[in-house]
């Protein structure tokens, strides 16, 4: 009787560990596509930037447009969190926030002259 209780034990213990791997591997995020972004900066002006992404693994690559031009995007994806930065006109912008793979919101960090949001949209 005891070793039938262990074996049922054991059996359902591997159950949930396969079930909790199948679950985490479905929550990974793929920021790869066009993204419109909606900006609040610090002094209260908008913006709305485009974001076309390519991620590969925890990488990302792609390109900031925006009302300055177009500037290279590099950054990292962990989970639902990511880190977005692009440098231009000598000044780095650091966007991070979190993503459900359509939607994404975070703060943005101005080259350390204030702090500004974003929401965004996957098109």
């Amino acid at each position: 009787m005891k070793k039938s209780s262990l074996l049922i034990v054991c059996f359902i213990a591997l159950f949930v560990v396969a079930a909790t791997g199948i679950a985490q591997e479905a929550e990974k995020i793929d920021l790869t596509g066009t993204w419109n972004l909606s900006v609040q900066t610090p002094s209260g002006q908008t913006g709305s930037p485009i974001f076309v992404l390519k991620q590969t693994g925890d990488k990302l690559t792609g390109t900031y447009q925006g009302f300055f031009g177009d500037a290279p995007v590099t950054g990292t994806v962990t989970g639902k969190e990511f880190e977005m930065t692009y440098t231009m006109q000598g000044q780095t912008t650091v966007y991070k926030g979190k993503t459900d793979g359509k939607n994404m919101v975070g703060k943005i960090d101005f080259a350390g002259q204030g702090e500004g949001s974003f929401t965004g949209k996957k098109k």
